[in-house]
């Protein structure tokens, strides 16, 4: 008896004890020709660098004394050209689509390297853009900036 609540007590500490390098796999960034890839942000408190991988392996290390500025902002459009195009399929569910919108989650780090100042645009996924702000602030010391 006292062995199950001494390990439902631990669990529940190890629940609720902030995650050490916390990988975020839904994120996607944005490159030069404006264009959206599926990469993983992953921040790594032993090196102090926020790394961002994709496919091809590591796309860039952002050491944590080099980051300038970070910044949250939400965005939403209509969903007006979707509805429309699904009209002729089924009028009702075109109608309904046309009165939602979309909602873009978008953090941008400002940072600087040898080359100069560099910026990364990365769009996250609407599950998880709450923990990027919560782990960037914790493993960085600095404030996220929120736009409107």
């Amino acid at each position: 008896m006292v062995r199950a609540v001494l390990t439902a007590g631990l669990l529940l500490a190890a629940m609720t004890a902030p995650v050490a390098g916390q990988v975020f796999p839904k994120t996607r960034l944005v490159n030069v020709k404006e264009k959206q890839e599926r990469v993983r942000l992953r921040f790594s408190p032993l090196n102090r660098t926020v790394f961002v991988d994709g496919g091809r392996g590591n796309l860039a290390a952002i050491p944590y004394a080099s980051i300038d500025r970070m910044s949250y902002e939400n965005t939403s459009r209509d969903r007006f050209k979707e509805g429309g195009l699904l009209m002729p399929v089924s009028l009702a569910a075109g109608a309904l689509l046309m009165l939602t919108e979309s909602k873009s989650h978008w953090f941008t780090i400002d940072y600087h390297g040898p080359e100069g100042s560099k910026t990364m645009v990365l769009r996250l996924d609407k599950r998880e853009y709450k923990d990027v702000i919560r782990a960037a602030e914790r493993e960085t010391g600095e404030e996220v900036e929120l736009r409107q």
